[in-house]
């Protein structure tokens, strides 16, 4: 057979298989595009103008009010090095040089940290926390605008340890302002944004709620003598201090101050200082470089338990109790008395002793001011002259007196040993000549006098209003009462000074 002609037959042979194949998968193709499921796409964007949609353009008008800070602060350190004998001899110093910066032993050591912080004002006033700047170098605080691209040197106008802020300026044309809104009318489950640099990523938005007003009092440390912090489940991490909380419209509610951690991050629990607070402290260093703060000159009981409501004919643990008026304050030229109960301060009702400090803290000295009181189970109105917070307020810290063996008075209160204030006694412990009492020598641990925080070195005065002089009027006093607990007015020892205040101790047995 001709090959020329096998040839023909097998190409062609091949052809159609080819041919076969290709329509084999052409109609495989068509069935699967019969078979394929019909998409539904919009490539337009989200319509940001439905509430709750997208805050993005709330964002977008907030971000340039918010800036980097960043600063460096210099120390020096011991290098850890054996230094021979004889420089510990002035003659041989005064060869080598003192420690100082040129001395061997001292290294210089440049720390750096960065925070966050709010532009208030147009000129370049920006508010952030204290301890972000704390301690920084006179020339080591910059700024970096939310372009990322501008940085400007920032100088310290003033500090205010007692509520963690700091107003700083910077020289630069017209800024983006923030819009300052009353934190007074900001509620629980509002929503809120966190805006700041955490970790230093870059200017970041977390969002939450407003989980809880008027925080205060915690067991952690906040670097805040002042406390009413907002707090909120929106993420805050370390870069975010000073950064600014905001609501829905972009007005400033709060700095961003602090957050409870056991790994350093977020876990939901933050804090910030409300807005309301940070105006006032913006306008004080602004205006002096230094805060001018309201005093009123009254020692408070830490808190009024059921039994001291009780005992005071009070309808709730709402306000302070008094415990001392200081001579010529404020309070004493108002007329306030020991054993007053403040409910209410300039028309702010007052909860606890910390709510009260805040409150007269925020009114400026030689202002005129309100205060309701209960007196004798009857409300009573006064008006006060808020004086000048002093420079240095004494606080002294609780000693622990040591004791030295006393006489029993074995039927005064259960796990409770007291004796008389003699002159041995009055020496030892520095009590003023004018104290009168009996003095508190043994509580048991697991008595009920414990349990009502009656301390081993207090000194009590008083039993349910009555004076007391000796170990048997205090326990003739006590064996008297028909109450299922005693009111005790007790004076316990500081130093420096100390403070007086109330008790309401069980007398039935634990």
């Amino acid at each position: 057979m001709n090959v020329k002609f096998l040839s023909s037959i097998w190409v062609a042979r091949r052809a159609g298989l080819l041919i076969g194949v290709g329509l084999s998968w052409l109609a495989a193709l068509t069935l699967c595009a019969k078979d394929a499921p019909k998409l539904s796409v919009s490539d337009r964007p989200v319509d940001r103008s439905a509430r709750g949609a997208s805050y993005s353009a709330v964002i977008k008008r907030v971000q340039p009010s918010v800036v980097t800070i960043y600063s460096t602060r210099t120390t020096r350190t011991q290098q850890m090095q054996r230094w021979h004998p004889f420089m510990d001899d002035p003659m041989f110093r005064q060869f080598f040089g003192e420690e100082g910066e040129s001395s061997p032993r001292s290294r210089k050591r440049i720390e750096q940290s960065l925070g966050s912080g709010v532009i208030v004002s147009e000129d370049g006033y920006i508010l952030t926390n204290n301890h972000v700047v704390d301690g920084a170098d006179a020339d080591g605080i910059k700024i970096a605008l939310a372009d990322g691209k501008t940085k400007l040197d920032a100088r310290v106008i003033g500090k205010d340890p007692g509520t963690d802020l700091a107003v700083l300026k910077v020289d630069s044309a017209k800024l983006t302002a923030i819009t300052l809104a009353d934190s007074d009318k900001i509620e629980v489950g509002d929503v809120v944004f966190a805006i700041g640099n955490p970790f230093g990523v870059g200017q970041s938005v977390s969002m939450g709620i407003v989980s809880a007003m008027g925080r205060g009092g915690m067991p952690f440390g906040n670097m805040a003598e002042y406390e009413d912090f907002i707090q909120t489940d929106a993420a805050i991490n370390q870069g975010n201090s000073g950064g600014a909380l905001v609501d829905t419209e972009g007005r400033l509610i709060g700095i961003n101050q602090s957050i409870v951690s056991r790994s350093g991050g977020s876990a939901g629990v933050g804090f910030a200082i409300p807005v309301n607070l940070a105006r006032s402290v913006v306008e004080g260093l602004s205006a002096n470089g230094k805060m001018a703060r309201g005093f009123l000159g009254v020692g408070m009981q830490e808190e009024i338990t059921p039994g001291l409501a009780k005992a005071f004919g009070l309808p709730d643990t709402g306000g302070v109790l008094v415990t001392l008026v200081m001579t010529n304050s404020p309070a004493a030229r108002a007329g306030v008395e020991l054993e007053d109960v403040i409910v209410e301060f300039n028309g702010k009702k007052v909860s606890d002793p910390r709510h009260l400090r805040l409150i007269v803290s925020q009114i400026a000295p030689e202002t005129k001011a309100t205060m309701k009181v209960i007196r004798d189970r009857k409300e009573k109105t006064l008006n006060v002259m808020v004086g000048a917070q002093p420079q240095e307020m004494l606080v002294g810290a609780t000693e622990e007196p040591v004791l030295q063996p006393a006489e029993k008075a074995g039927d005064f209160l259960d796990g409770v040993e007291i004796m008389n204030l003699g002159r041995g006694a009055r020496r030892q412990f520095g009590f003023p000549a004018e104290l009168r009492g009996v003095l508190v020598t043994k509580v048991d641990a697991d008595s009920k006098a414990a349990e009502a925080e009656l301390h081993e070195g207090d000194v009590i005065v008083e039993i349910d209003r009555h004076p007391v002089r000796t170990v048997d009027e205090a326990t003739e006093l006590v064996g008297a009462s028909k109450d299922e607990s005693v009111l005790l007015q007790i004076y316990r020892p500081a130093r420096g000074s100390g403070s007086t205040r109330y008790l309401s101790v069980e007398t039935r047995k634990k």
